[in-house]
């Protein structure tokens, strides 16, 4: 009883928080419209209220889940994320409102066919578990593994409203709790970056155990920030992201992964052109022999 009137309380700071920070918004920018009409000013406000208010709310959120979940999560040497409960708005702040298309193309890029088997590492609440079990189909399978039982909790409810029976799991990439050869393809979305890199190297290793020969890996993360034209265009596009990684201390970039990839023992490693803001894609496979 406790803890809910708890999540009660926190949700009511939180919505608290982003009505102040919406209003201050709305008259910011107003008084910036009259005083100085400049979009680029603009376009800077605005994404640094976003960024305030998001790290804002992790910090409530985590304050709230490491003091009051009386769950322990599974151990891993990755950052753990627990606040499931605004994760999909989180997500949706950080892709500009567009999380479902960077779910689509992580699905899509994961070259699924109906009948398949899959498996969404890091899984979280589901974004990706869910539109990759509609695409396998019924005669499909689809796992989900997260080291929080607060994702997995949230994942699971999410697959009983859409009627859909997928096999949501607590667990780390370091140990998968599955046979050798289960899954056809297995997705990553943002997801290697909380890791450190001899994890990495463990979870890749890992994947490539429970993939059958000629299964397919799709990561999907951070593109590290360059100098090349489409680079720079791309950090216009999406500076708050550019801002999360520096402000979390992420030194990794999808760029590291073909290495680690290769070390592994994967093939036909791609990066792909299909990019998403600040995120690539990369596609591999287990050797078929």
């Amino acid at each position: 009883m406790m803890h809910e009137k708890m999540k009660i309380v926190i949700i009511g700071v939180v919505i608290a928080h982003v009505v102040i920070a919406l209003v201050g918004l709305y008259f910011g920018v107003r008084w910036l419209i009259a005083q100085m009409p400049s979009h680029i000013v603009i376009m800077g406000i605005v994404t640094t209220a976003l960024v305030g208010l998001y790290f804002g709310i992790h910090r409530l959120i985590d304050l709230h889940t490491h003091t009051h979940d009386p769950e322990s999560p599974a151990q891993t040497e990755g950052r753990l994320i627990r606040w499931a409960l605004f994760y999909d708005v989180s997500a949706n702040i950080m892709t500009l409102g567009r999380a479902r298309r960077l779910r689509d193309l992580t699905v899509r890029n994961a070259l699924l066919q109906p009948g398949e088997n899959v498996l969404d590492v890091g899984c979280g609440t589901g974004g990706v578990t869910i539109p990759a079990k509609l695409r396998v189909g019924k005669n499909g399978r689809a796992s989900g593994i997260d080291p929080s039982p607060e994702m997995i909790a949230v994942a699971r409810r999410k697959a009983g409203r859409a009627r859909l029976e997928i096999d949501f799991r607590v667990g780390v990439i370091e140990s998968l709790p599955f046979p050798d050869g289960t899954f056809d393809a297995v997705t990553s979305s943002l997801m290697m970056h909380h890791l450190p890199e001899h994890v990495q190297v463990k979870g890749l290793a890992e994947i490539k155990r429970v993939l059958k020969p000629g299964g397919r890996l799709l990561i999907a993360d951070m593109i590290r920030p360059g100098t090349s034209f489409r680079k720079r265009f791309l950090t216009l596009l999406a500076p708050h992201l550019i801002l999360h990684q520096y402000l979390r201390g992420v030194k990794f970039g999808i760029e590291d992964m073909p290495k680690l990839l290769q070390e592994v023992g994967f093939v036909e490693i791609k990066q792909l052109e299909d990019c998403f803001l600040t995120i690539g894609f990369i596609r591999a496979a287990k050797p078929a022999a």
